[in-house]
């Protein structure tokens, strides 16, 4: 035999083992894939659900031109759907923003685990002293103020953990933003729980992005 023969003989060795790699590569990924498909198809998984149940405002003011202070407190309950995977929340902030412009500090909500149909609830303080706000913001907020109604979005950013069986998922991105119609006007549209403090009922379902 040849050199010319032994080179061509250990070159279409050398491709087969190519092929066959290539070829048990395409059949682990596609089990893999079959796999998961399979038990996403068995768990359903489903994001959780939030529901912003009220607001209690303690300060609303913006008498300094450009200058907003606020002191709030809501109550926010989550429902996890699921009943075959688990959830835990870690690093959670909320704060409140006025047209896009956020108008309270982050409040961090301890890490919890939520387990298959739990719920919980949270009834964190937010607040803002002297937040510069942009002029055309303050005086939107002049206007809606007088209109009686302000509306705020209530943002929750964080991360958070699937838990299935033993397995735990690695941590993604979790968005939260919950819609806020607060009436302004007389104090018979809350609940007087305090010294200038009043609490609205809205029971408004939040948008969930994970």
């Amino acid at each position: 035999m040849s050199s010319k023969d032994c080179g061509q003989h250990g070159h279409k060795k050398w491709r087969n083992r190519c092929r066959r790699c290539c070829a048990g590569l395409l059949i682990f990924n596609f089990i893999l894939l079959v796999t998961i498909l399979i038990v996403w198809a068995i768990l359903q998984p489903s994001k959780p659900r939030f529901i912003l149940q009220d607001v209690t405002v303690f300060q609303f003011n913006n008498s300094v031109p450009n200058v907003f202070s606020s002191s709030f407190q809501v109550t926010v309950s989550s429902r996890n759907p699921n009943d075959k995977i688990g959830i835990y929340y870690d690093k959670l902030n909320i704060y409140a923003t006025y047209r896009n412009q956020q108008i309270t500090f982050s409040t961090l909500i301890p890490p919890v685990y939520q387990g298959h149909k739990d719920v919980n609830i949270w009834s964190p303080f937010i607040y803002g002293t002297n937040v510069p706000i942009a002029p055309y913001n303050s005086l939107a907020l002049d206007q809606d103020k007088n209109a009686g109604s302000v509306f705020l979005l209530l943002k929750m950013d964080g991360k958070v953990r699937w838990k299935v069986g033993t397995f735990i998922s690695g941590k993604y991105h979790f968005y939260v933003r919950c819609p806020a119609f607060i009436p302004l006007g007389p104090k018979n549209n809350g609940v007087v729980v305090g010294n200038n403090a009043i609490k609205y009922q809205l029971l408004q379902h939040c948008k969930v992005s994970v």
